[in-house]
């Protein structure tokens, strides 16, 4: 058993490595000198977390900022997702140590956000226009239970002026707003062009073009590029498919990894995970509770009818060849709209029970005058 895991090995790194993005991709032997903590593969191991959570976070391939830069990104982001294992943040700052954490953090984060499937379905190619359609419940306030605590980077002594705080909330508003007057014309322009197209499309369900099929028809030799993309993409799946079969030996690799550091924390392990099983059972019986309404999540592609077509007028999955079930933007728009209204409303609550908080505060300090902003 143990020959054939040791024959698979090298197979089941291989192809997570080259189930990664392609720029972000690295050497399988670098993953192998970080299991031995070997410190020439800990500057390859902060480039690839960096790349990958810049990409997982919405963020574009771009050229590797400072050593710095990109490992106070990573402690942020990984202390963000609820990573709580120390040794990791007290790594030094230049980027000379810590092969063998940052593995095991990168291990953390394929299991924990499932993290090559969110890169792949950010790094799809995308042949119809889609937009993302989401009216289920917020769990922010689940996921980020017992996330409260100081980052260990950081304490209640840093002194921050409350100005520049107020510079950053204009400045986050007025780029909110120009990102939603950049929304509003694309999809002005994509009306435009589902309008000018309707009827020209082979699949009659859809009926029209979209951006990149009309790009196409204007300047037909870029097909060259797209089938490049497409084919990086289908050798990437291939990978991750490989790697869905092999999975098991890289994480008997990593358990065999910390073996004895896992029987230290055995007693601690336990407790997390009597406590995890108690909040998945809350939860359970929370959503079980609650009254029950259909959800709309997902990637949707959009396609365009008239006012005298079907009456299923909206968005269409992208996902099924055949007659696909459909959802029309005025249902999604009244959903948020609703959901809106909701958070206005937790908003206010929260707020007054922050001025609340803050007179109790007020009432303690002796010849102190407290004006509200």
């Amino acid at each position: 058993m143990r020959r054939a895991r040791g024959r698979a090995l090298p197979g089941a790194v291989a192809a997570l490595c080259r189930a990664l993005p392609p720029r972000a991709r690295p050497a399988p032997d670098t993953l192998r000198r970080a299991r031995f903590d070997r410190p020439q593969a800990s500057s390859h191991c902060w480039r690839l977390l960096c790349s990958l959570l810049k990409q997982v976070h919405g963020g574009k391939w771009t050229e590797p900022d400072a050593i710095d830069i990109q490992i106070r990104f990573i402690k942020s982001v990984l202390w963000y997702h609820g990573y709580g294992r120390p040794e990791l943040y007290r790594l030094p700052s230049d980027g000379s140590a810590g092969s063998r954490e940052l593995l095991l953090a990168f291990s953390w984060l394929l299991h924990r956000i499932s993290l090559l499937e969110q890169l792949l379905a950010r790094n799809r190619v995308r042949t119809g226009d889609e937009t993302s359609v989401c009216t289920c419940e917020d769990d922010l306030t689940n996921s980020q239970k017992g996330r409260t605590e100081i980052a260990p980077e950081y304490s209640l002594e840093d002194k921050v002026d409350v100005r520049y705080l107020q510079w950053l909330h204009g400045r986050l508003r007025f780029q909110w707003r120009s990102l939603h007057a950049l929304h509003q014309e694309q999809s002005k322009l994509l009306h435009k062009i589902h309008l000018f197209t309707s009827g020209s499309h082979m699949d009659k369900i859809l009926g029209h073009f979209s951006v990149t099929e009309t790009e196409l028809i204007r300047q037909p030799e870029n097909y060259k590029q797209l089938l490049q993309f497409l084919e990086s993409e289908t050798m990437q799946l291939e990978a991750f498919l490989e790697w869905k079969q092999l999975e098991q030996v890289y994480w008997h690799w990593m358990v065999k990894t910390r073996e004895e550091e896992l029987q230290k924390e055995e007693f601690c392990a336990a407790a997390r995970k009597t406590q995890e099983a108690v909040e998945l059972k809350l939860l359970d019986l929370t959503y079980h509770c609650a009254p029950k309404k259909p959800k709309m999540h997902g990637s949707c592609r959009l396609v365009f009818r008239s006012k005298h077509s079907a009456s299923k007028t909206g968005f269409g999955r992208s996902v099924s060849k055949e007659p696909i079930s459909t959802v029309s933007a005025t249902e999604v728009i009244r959903e948020l709209q609703m959901r809106k209204a909701s958070l206005e409303r937790e908003l206010k609550q929260l707020q007054e029970e922050c001025r609340q908080r803050m007179d109790e505060i007020a009432e303690g300090l002796d010849g102190v005058i407290c004006i509200s902003p």
